[in-house]
Protein backbone atom coordinates (compact mmCIF):
# COMPACT_ATOMS: atom_id res chain seq x y z
CA UNK A 1 0.00 0.00 0.00
CA UNK A 2 1.56 3.57 -0.99
CA UNK A 3 1.11 6.36 1.24
CA UNK A 4 -0.59 9.17 -0.08
CA UNK A 5 0.29 12.78 0.69
CA UNK A 6 -2.72 15.35 1.02
CA UNK A 7 -2.03 18.68 -1.13
CA UNK A 8 -1.54 21.36 0.98
CA UNK A 9 -4.90 23.25 1.79
CA UNK A 10 -4.80 26.61 -0.34
CA UNK A 11 -4.68 29.94 1.61
CA UNK A 12 -7.95 31.91 2.00
CA UNK A 13 -7.71 35.54 1.44
CA UNK A 14 -10.66 38.13 1.38
CA UNK A 15 -10.27 41.31 -0.64
CA UNK A 16 -12.66 44.32 0.19
CA UNK A 17 -12.50 46.58 -2.80
CA UNK A 18 -14.33 49.72 -3.82
CA UNK A 19 -14.00 49.61 -7.96
CA UNK A 20 -13.51 53.47 -7.95
CA UNK A 21 -10.29 53.10 -5.95
CA UNK A 22 -6.75 53.52 -7.81
CA UNK A 23 -5.15 52.20 -4.75
CA UNK A 24 -7.25 49.26 -4.48
CA UNK A 25 -7.13 48.37 -8.05
CA UNK A 26 -3.22 48.42 -8.22
CA UNK A 27 -3.17 45.81 -4.85
CA UNK A 28 -5.81 43.64 -7.05
CA UNK A 29 -3.40 43.29 -9.80
CA UNK A 30 -0.57 42.19 -7.27
CA UNK A 31 -3.24 39.81 -5.69
CA UNK A 32 -3.85 38.60 -9.46
CA UNK A 33 0.17 38.03 -10.37
CA UNK A 34 0.74 36.17 -6.69
CA UNK A 35 -2.40 33.78 -7.40
CA UNK A 36 0.07 32.60 -10.34
CA UNK A 37 2.93 31.89 -7.56
CA UNK A 38 0.90 30.60 -4.22
CA UNK A 39 -2.14 28.88 -3.58
CA UNK A 40 -4.57 31.21 -3.37
CA UNK A 41 -8.23 31.03 -2.76
CA UNK A 42 -9.70 34.52 -3.37
CA UNK A 43 -12.92 35.94 -2.78
CA UNK A 44 -13.96 39.43 -3.83
CA UNK A 45 -16.26 41.43 -1.67
CA UNK A 46 -17.58 44.59 -2.50
CA UNK A 47 -16.77 48.30 0.36
CA UNK A 48 -17.92 51.65 -0.56
CA UNK A 49 -15.50 54.65 -0.14
CA UNK A 50 -18.77 56.60 0.10
CA UNK A 51 -19.97 54.90 2.80
CA UNK A 52 -16.71 54.67 5.27
CA UNK A 53 -16.70 58.97 4.53
CA UNK A 54 -19.87 59.84 4.57
CA UNK A 55 -20.49 61.06 7.73
CA UNK A 56 -16.91 62.65 7.83
CA UNK A 57 -15.45 66.21 7.06
CA UNK A 58 -13.97 65.79 3.68
CA UNK A 59 -13.82 68.10 0.97
CA UNK A 60 -16.61 69.32 -1.29
CA UNK A 61 -14.39 68.27 -4.30
CA UNK A 62 -14.55 64.42 -2.92
CA UNK A 63 -17.84 64.07 -1.40
CA UNK A 64 -19.08 65.19 -5.00
CA UNK A 65 -17.59 61.83 -6.38
CA UNK A 66 -19.88 59.76 -3.98
CA UNK A 67 -23.14 59.67 -6.10
CA UNK A 68 -20.96 57.71 -9.23
CA UNK A 69 -19.17 55.78 -6.81
CA UNK A 70 -22.04 54.32 -5.31
CA UNK A 71 -23.31 53.93 -8.46
CA UNK A 72 -20.25 51.51 -8.76
CA UNK A 73 -20.60 49.50 -6.04
CA UNK A 74 -24.82 49.29 -6.40
CA UNK A 75 -23.88 47.76 -9.49
CA UNK A 76 -21.64 45.09 -8.61
CA UNK A 77 -23.62 44.25 -5.46
CA UNK A 78 -26.72 43.34 -7.47
CA UNK A 79 -24.69 41.48 -9.95
CA UNK A 80 -23.34 39.48 -7.40
CA UNK A 81 -26.98 39.31 -5.59
CA UNK A 82 -28.48 38.29 -8.61
CA UNK A 83 -25.97 36.05 -10.75
CA UNK A 84 -23.74 34.84 -8.10
CA UNK A 85 -19.86 35.87 -6.76
CA UNK A 86 -18.42 34.54 -9.68
CA UNK A 87 -19.62 37.43 -11.26
CA UNK A 88 -17.96 40.08 -8.91
CA UNK A 89 -14.22 39.39 -9.92
CA UNK A 90 -14.58 39.58 -13.89
CA UNK A 91 -16.97 42.67 -13.34
CA UNK A 92 -14.31 44.39 -10.91
CA UNK A 93 -11.68 43.24 -13.67
CA UNK A 94 -13.85 45.06 -16.43
CA UNK A 95 -15.03 48.13 -14.80
CA UNK A 96 -11.72 48.97 -13.20
CA UNK A 97 -9.94 48.53 -16.45
CA UNK A 98 -11.96 51.42 -18.00
CA UNK A 99 -11.81 53.20 -15.06
CA UNK A 100 -8.38 53.18 -13.83
CA UNK A 101 -5.83 52.50 -16.75
CA UNK A 102 -8.73 53.55 -19.53
CA UNK A 103 -9.26 56.72 -17.42
CA UNK A 104 -12.79 56.81 -18.33
CA UNK A 105 -14.23 59.21 -15.69
CA UNK A 106 -18.12 58.45 -17.48
CA UNK A 107 -20.10 56.19 -15.52
CA UNK A 108 -22.30 55.91 -18.04
CA UNK A 109 -19.79 54.68 -20.86
CA UNK A 110 -17.78 52.87 -18.08
CA UNK A 111 -20.92 50.08 -17.24
CA UNK A 112 -22.61 49.42 -20.55
CA UNK A 113 -19.29 48.41 -22.00
CA UNK A 114 -18.22 46.59 -18.71
CA UNK A 115 -21.45 44.52 -18.73
CA UNK A 116 -21.26 43.44 -22.11
CA UNK A 117 -17.55 42.16 -21.57
CA UNK A 118 -18.59 39.99 -18.79
CA UNK A 119 -21.68 38.95 -20.80
CA UNK A 120 -23.98 40.52 -18.56
CA UNK A 121 -27.62 41.73 -19.48
CA UNK A 122 -27.62 45.46 -20.57
CA UNK A 123 -31.06 46.01 -18.33
CA UNK A 124 -28.47 45.80 -14.99
CA UNK A 125 -27.12 48.94 -15.75
CA UNK A 126 -30.56 49.80 -13.99
CA UNK A 127 -28.70 48.84 -10.17
CA UNK A 128 -26.32 51.79 -10.46
CA UNK A 129 -29.42 53.90 -9.73
CA UNK A 130 -31.46 51.85 -7.12
CA UNK A 131 -30.85 51.45 -3.52
CA UNK A 132 -32.45 48.33 -3.65
CA UNK A 133 -29.41 46.72 -2.87
CA UNK A 134 -27.91 48.67 -0.50
CA UNK A 135 -28.45 46.72 2.96
CA UNK A 136 -26.27 43.74 1.04
CA UNK A 137 -23.79 46.07 0.02
CA UNK A 138 -23.20 48.03 3.78
CA UNK A 139 -23.00 44.95 5.02
CA UNK A 140 -19.99 43.65 2.79
CA UNK A 141 -18.62 46.77 3.38
CA UNK A 142 -18.69 47.05 7.18
CA UNK A 143 -17.94 43.12 7.10
CA UNK A 144 -14.45 44.07 5.91
CA UNK A 145 -13.98 47.50 7.33
CA UNK A 146 -15.17 46.46 10.84
CA UNK A 147 -11.90 43.74 10.78
CA UNK A 148 -9.45 46.46 10.63
CA UNK A 149 -11.16 49.60 12.02
CA UNK A 150 -12.87 53.01 10.61
CA UNK A 151 -9.29 54.72 10.66
CA UNK A 152 -8.57 53.11 7.13
CA UNK A 153 -9.92 52.39 3.23
CA UNK A 154 -9.45 49.88 0.67
CA UNK A 155 -8.18 47.52 0.08
CA UNK A 156 -9.37 44.99 3.06
CA UNK A 157 -7.42 42.16 2.84
CA UNK A 158 -8.10 38.82 5.05
CA UNK A 159 -5.79 36.03 5.06
CA UNK A 160 -6.99 32.42 6.89
CA UNK A 161 -8.92 35.31 8.95
CA UNK A 162 -6.23 38.02 9.62
CA UNK A 163 -7.15 41.71 7.96
CA UNK A 164 -5.56 44.39 7.26
CA UNK A 165 -5.82 47.32 5.03
CA UNK A 166 -3.72 47.67 2.15
CA UNK A 167 -0.40 47.10 0.84
CA UNK A 168 -0.81 50.36 -0.85
CA UNK A 169 1.90 50.08 -4.13
CA UNK A 170 2.64 51.47 -6.86
CA UNK A 171 3.35 49.96 -9.88
CA UNK A 172 2.30 46.55 -9.04
CA UNK A 173 5.25 43.78 -8.23
CA UNK A 174 5.44 41.04 -10.62
CA UNK A 175 6.57 37.52 -10.68
CA UNK A 176 9.03 36.25 -8.06
CA UNK A 177 9.00 40.21 -6.38
CA UNK A 178 4.97 39.50 -6.14
CA UNK A 179 5.23 36.72 -4.07
CA UNK A 180 8.27 37.77 -1.84
CA UNK A 181 5.98 40.78 -1.10
CA UNK A 182 2.84 38.69 -0.13
CA UNK A 183 5.07 36.12 2.03
CA UNK A 184 6.50 39.25 4.10
CA UNK A 185 3.20 41.53 4.37
CA UNK A 186 1.43 38.16 5.49
CA UNK A 187 4.21 37.26 8.24
CA UNK A 188 4.29 40.80 9.03
CA UNK A 189 0.00 40.86 9.56
CA UNK A 190 0.06 37.57 11.34
CA UNK A 191 1.89 38.66 13.95
CA UNK A 192 -0.59 39.70 16.71
CA UNK A 193 0.61 43.31 17.96
CA UNK A 194 1.53 44.61 14.73
CA UNK A 195 -0.64 47.69 13.64
CA UNK A 196 0.78 49.38 11.51
CA UNK A 197 4.01 50.24 8.59
CA UNK A 198 4.19 53.41 6.57
CA UNK A 199 6.11 55.73 4.80
CA UNK A 200 5.15 58.77 2.05
CA UNK A 201 3.46 58.18 -1.47
CA UNK A 202 6.03 59.61 -3.49
CA UNK A 203 4.52 58.15 -6.81
CA UNK A 204 0.79 58.12 -7.76
CA UNK A 205 -0.70 54.75 -9.53
CA UNK A 206 1.52 53.65 -11.92
CA UNK A 207 -0.58 51.39 -14.35
CA UNK A 208 0.61 48.85 -16.88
Amino acid sequence: MTDTVAPAPRTAVDFWFDPSCPWAWMTSRWIDEVSAHRDLDVTFHIMSLAVLNEDNDVSDEYRANFARMLRYTRLVTAVGELHGQSHVKPLYDALGTRIHPGGETDADVVIPAALAEVGLPADLARYADSDEYDEQMRASHFDGIERVGQDVGTPVIAVNGTAFFGPVISPAPKGDEAARLWDGVVAVASYPGFFEIKRTRTVGPIFD
